[in-house]
């Protein structure tokens, strides 16, 4: 994960951003590499120590690198419903949603995650809209030339930073950390607690993003590990803060490596690498985050590959041989010949295996299916696997 040299004659890349977890980052012995235009920590004792923290208790990752977008206006949702797969029109308050913002042939521009803030009692709409810090550009712009002259549409990068706590352990430790009563804070919701310590706290929606944050914190809980977790979104002045007592209180922290790991054992798609305007959401086996009950864009294009069946769909496989670890580009072969590449692949820690993704023929996805993995030359047998490759995902209640 290096920098290559510019070419001769070039202009240099520009200066890499760095979070407001930056000098945290370095106190706690992180090991610091670009990412997506940003200084980001890999790891900071070992990728093998944090994953398995995050299984058994508690991770903390700084994810301020993501894009954090306001979107708010009368028309608000219309804009975001008609450019993503979700029918934000009837996203409740309080309620966040994972969707694809699409090209008009159905390929994935990026994935993102829309909480809608406002409390539903008034004509304007607001929402906070998180896509990948690579593709954020690309979706402001889109939805700038897409937003009618009613709808506001703010970065609010780097003035806030965003923290994912996630582990098992994640609740307990919040909650001893701030006070804070999250039990009422279901699965893919979100709500405003006192940035002071609040014992008892409830969550509440209304507040306006940035502003709410000068004592709130607005907490969320999604995440991308498969645990249990949360996301707070805090004021970048606070935020160094906030990290050094969740740490304190037991919280390990957590990079990029893990962060990998992690998600590939659940099977959770990355961005830029797992697809790239080159798949579908039904091809990347998705169709569950697509509501074919609004018109978006790309739309047409998905009901005609959905009543047409696709020709390749991603499928997980799992190497038969302990100490062969797959990579992205590794290629993967069916009766000797080359049918794919994987997408994502590494080891699964809580396997002790090598695992990848790749996007398969139809008739080579059934799960028990042999292939092989082409790993430094040589073939390595393989066989498809349902996900997630992790056995036993936690639960969401």
């Amino acid at each position: 994960m290096t920098d290559a040299p510019p070419a001769p004659g070039a202009a240099p890349p520009p200066p890499l951003q760095r979070t407001p977890l930056f000098e945290f980052h370095r106190r706690h012995g992180g090991h610091l590499v670009p990412f997506a235009g940003w200084e980001m920590p890999l790891y900071y004792s070992s990728i093998l120590d944090e994953h398995r923290a995050v299984r058994a208790s508690v991770g903390l990752f700084d994810v301020s690198h993501m894009g954090i977008l306001t979107v708010d206006g009368a028309h608000a949702a219309a804009l975001l419903g008609r450019r993503t797969t979700a029918n934000v029109e009837r996203i409740a308050p309080g309620q966040a949603k994972y969707a694809f913002l699409l090209e008009s042939t159905g390929r994935i521009v990026d994935d993102l995650l829309v909480s809608r803030l406002d409390p539903g009692d008034e004509v304007a709409r607001r929402f906070l809209v998180v896509p990948n810090a690579a593709r954020v550009d690309e979706v402001e712009e889109i939805l700038r030339q897409h937003r009618g002259p009613d709808t506001t549409i703010a970065r609010r990068n780097p003035a806030t930073a965003l923290l994912a706590v996630q582990g098992p352990g994640s609740v307990a430790l919040l909650e001893r950390a701030f006070g804070w009563s999250l039990g009422g804070l279901g699965f893919y919701r979100a709500a405003f607690f006192p940035a002071a310590d609040g014992a008892g706290s409830a969550g509440r929606i209304g507040p306006e993003v940035p502003a709410a944050l000068a004592d709130q914190v607005l907490v969320s809980r999604t995440g991308y590990t498969g645990e249990r977790g949360y996301e707070l979104l805090v004021a970048a002045g606070r935020a160094d803060a906030v990290a050094e007592r969740l740490v304190a209180l037991g919280a390990v922290p957590a990079g990029l490596g893990a962060r990998d790991t992690l998600r590939l054992e659940m099977g959770y798609l990355l961005s830029g690498q797992d697809f790239h305007r080159d798949r579908s959401p039904i091809e990347a086996g998705q169709e569950r985050f697509v509501d074919f009950g609004h018109p978006f864009v790309g739309r047409p294009a998905l009901e005609k590959e959905r009543a047409d069946g696709p020709a390749v769909r991603i499928a997980g496989i799992e190497a038969d041989d302990a100490g062969a670890i797959p990579r992205h580009g590794t290629p993967v072969l069916a009766n000797g010949t080359r049918v794919a590449e994987a997408t994502s692949g590494g080891l699964a820690p809580g396997l002790g295996k090598g695992v990848a993704l790749a996007y398969l023929p139809r008739e080579l996805t059934a799960p028990g299916t042999p292939v092989a993995l082409e790993i430094r030359g040589r073939a390595v047998g393989g066989h498809v696997v349902p996900l997630p490759f992790a056995r036993t995902p936690p639960t969401r209640a």
